[in-house]
């Protein structure tokens, strides 16, 4: 059987060490360690990650190495990024969050989880990211909190 690939924003990672959201978070996290599901991990998340504190970069240590993929942002991720700008899913402020979308949507992930209600995980901003990926010739991406999925 096929495992459903994730792609995690940093709001997942540092979630895991936020009171509020971590019980959610972490319990993501161990599914992919029980190999439930195998997370993908973008060089966006490490751009982000790299100024946290140690506590929130070890969240993902020892995590085995089939519980993962690593996925890049390139040429394509960003123009779909710009396109998402030029729709005006979200400002130019938010070209962080509309870079994640796109290289999830370009991964092909099964999902997509953030607990970023305000610009990701909103019915709304769902409704117009897959809008433009119907217009630009990618699939719907599923977005979800981990809340939902675990």
């Amino acid at each position: 059987m096929k495992k459903i690939r994730i792609y995690v924003d940093t709001s997942v990672i540092g979630g895991c060490l936020d009171e509020e959201f971590a019980a959610e978070s972490l319990a993501l996290i161990q599914a992919a360690r029980d190999g439930h599901f195998i997370l993908l991990l973008s060089d966006l998340l490490a751009f982000e990650l790299d100024p946290a504190p140690r506590a929130v970069q070890a969240v993902l240590d020892g995590l085995p190495e089939d519980a993962l993929e690593r996925v890049f942002s390139d040429d394509e991720t960003a123009r779909l990024r710009d396109a998402y700008l030029k729709a005006r899913v979200v400002g130019p402020a938010r070209a962080a969050d509309a870079h994640h979308i796109a290289v999830a949507t370009v991964a092909q992930a099964d999902l997509l989880v953030s607990w970023n209600f305000k610009h990701i995980v909103h019915w709304d901003k769902i409704r117009l990211f897959n809008a433009v990926n119907l217009r630009e010739g990618y699939p719907p991406v599923e977005i979800r909190s981990p809340r939902e999925v675990v």
